[in-house]
């Protein structure tokens, strides 16, 4: 396994795992005004926009998953389907954590759907603490549009 920035070329690979993920974790759990807007060429548009922001985790020749951080947010956490109880999101989740702490914050945050057990499970067992419910605004072409989360928290 190989934990690198993206580039430009990765955004295809990571457009795919993202679009398939999201659907994964968010379909049944988030507004259906979200589900319209999420279509999947906009996973392609992000993607391509959000290289700065991306690591992803190279197995072999392929894009196993990746992490977006912005300040002590970890925005995105996915593994493609072929890799998923393996350790990609572990590693990737630690690499989020490191990223936040060499970006000066103590405290790391993300923001996971009310509904999505599967990842709550994954956070609570890599030492993240459940914050409690919130509205998580997310960024939608004409602002943002409010997605009932949790917060979820861990001092790095």
């Amino acid at each position: 396994m190989t934990v690198r920035p993206a580039v430009a070329d990765d955004a295809d690979a990571v457009a795919a795992i993202w679009y398939a993920g999201w659907q994964d974790g968010h379909l049944g759990h988030v507004p259906d005004e979200l589900v319209a807007i999420r279509t999947k060429e906009s996973f392609w548009t992000r993607a391509a926009q959000r290289v700065a922001d991306t690591t992803v985790l190279v197995v072999g020749d392929e894009i196993a998953g990746f992490v977006m951080v912005v300040g002590a947010e970890v925005e995105q956490v996915y593994v493609g389907r072929d890799h998923r109880g393996s350790g990609v999101a572990g590693t990737l989740l630690a690499e989020a954590e490191r990223q936040v702490k060499a970006g000066g914050h103590q405290e790391a945050w993300l923001a996971v759907a009310t509904g999505n057990a599967r990842a709550r499970r994954f956070y609570e067992r890599s030492g993240w603490i459940d914050g409690g419910p919130f509205d998580y605004p997310a960024s939608v072409e004409r602002g943002t549009l409010p997605i009932p989360c949790h917060r979820y928290l861990k001092a790095v």
